[in-house]
């Protein structure tokens, strides 16, 4: 990973720090001489925020990348997971299903390193490199070759207890930045032309799809139930289903958009007792301007590999996340696609000194509009 750049304010000067490390393989695609790189990455530093952006082309392939990052990189999990220090619930009067899940769960905490390793940490920060890629893109019976090659990009992610983390990642000169202080969360991108989404405060998937945090892991799925085995990977697994509530769906749809469903499936190893696979699946309503019914179903699985131990806690260092996108509901302009993120972890320290709640400070833009409200 390249941690330094060329100085934007002195050619001279000394290099700059990178916020965002980025793969080796993404500088060397900038040129093919050093100081051709050099020269091409102070270029796109110095473009972030020039009006180069608003081109008809660039724009088009920046609307494209923040697509991908959105959806693949940094997508939220439907449910706000509770960081109590102890995720042993009773099983009275729990169906067999139930309780089975729970001694599942309690198996994979032992395998992650076991409940006092995962109560000693406390904040984290990960670095790390993607490469994403898509498939063909089929709309109506038709099929369509995208003129997407893969891209590849590095993040870094912070995380405090109990539920603030910020993660920025950088591909291709694009950059997302999501986040959480504990009371929203929110996404938006290096073009500032673009409106920032934000909501309740949720997860990211990327604490689950690479095990960063098991004791996340094991909080989310303690409420799950067994449904029975699998085997993935020559591997007998037992799988865990969670189903997001009405309440929850209700809480997080908006005023022109509904939430349908939003399901959650753990496939945990017989043998090691680790998190295998992962996958979800939701289903979205959306209102157009015709006062028509658009849906929107994404369907999410990730493979886990590489699991090693950091501190006492047995995270996975690599994997791979597959993503399908299926729009139907207005006829001509049904269409599905496929994506896929292969992910790898460079670096993470457990438990960062000095890490305040003012390092997950949410964009000027929000503070400015609940500012503005609580003076109503």
């Amino acid at each position: 990973m390249r941690k330094l750049c060329p100085n934007i304010d002195k050619d001279d000067g000394l290099e700059t720090v990178l916020e965002v490390p980025i793969p080796e393989e993404m500088f060397a695609s900038m040129g093919n001489n050093a100081t051709l790189r050099s020269q091409n990455m102070l270029s796109w530093m110095r473009a972030q925020n020039s009006d180069k952006w608003s081109q008809p082309l660039i724009a088009a392939r920046i609307n494209e990348l923040r697509f991908l990052l959105y959806l693949v990189g940094s997508p939220l999990i439907p449910l706000q997971v509770q960081l109590g220090h102890s995720v042993q619930k009773p099983v009275k009067d729990c169906s067999i299903q139930a309780s089975t899940a729970k001694y599942i769960v309690q198996q994979y905490i032992a395998a992650t390193g076991g409940q006092p390793a995962l109560n000693a940490v406390h904040s984290m920060c990960v670095t790390g490199h993607v490469k994403i890629s898509v498939s063909e893109f089929h709309q109506g019976e038709d099929t369509t070759n995208v003129k997407t090659t893969q891209e590849t990009g590095g993040f870094v992610l912070w995380q405090k207890d109990p539920d603030l983390w910020c993660l920025e990642l950088v591909m291709s000169g694009c950059k997302v930045i999501s986040g959480s202080n504990g009371k929203l969360s929110w996404r938006h991108s290096s073009n500032q032309r673009t409106p920032i989404s934000k909501g309740p405060p949720r997860p990211l998937r990327r604490f689950l799809q690479a095990w960063l945090d098991p004791r996340s892991t094991a909080n989310l799925f303690t409420d799950a139930t067994c449904i029975g085995e699998k085997i993935i990977d020559d591997e007998d697994c037992f799988i865990l289903k969670l189903e997001t509530s009405p309440a929850v769906r209700e809480a997080q749809s908006g005023p022109n958009y509904e939430i349908i469903h939003h399901t959650i499936w753990g496939y945990f190893s017989q043998r090691s007792g680790l998190l295998i696979q992962f996958e979800d699946s939701r289903l979205l309503r959306m209102r157009t301007k015709d006062d028509d019914d658009v849906f929107w179903e994404t369907s999410t699985e990730s493979v886990m590999t590489d699991y090693k131990y950091v501190d006492g806690v047995n995270i996975a260092h690599g994997g791979k996340t597959r993503v399908t996108v299926f729009r139907y509901g207005d006829q001509p302009a049904n269409h599905s696609r496929q994506m896929e993120e292969k992910w790898k972890i460079e670096d993470v320290d457990f438990n960062i000194w000095g890490l305040t709640r003012l390092h997950f400070m949410p964009p000027a833009e929000i503070l400015n509009e609940e500012l503005a409200e609580s003076t109503k």
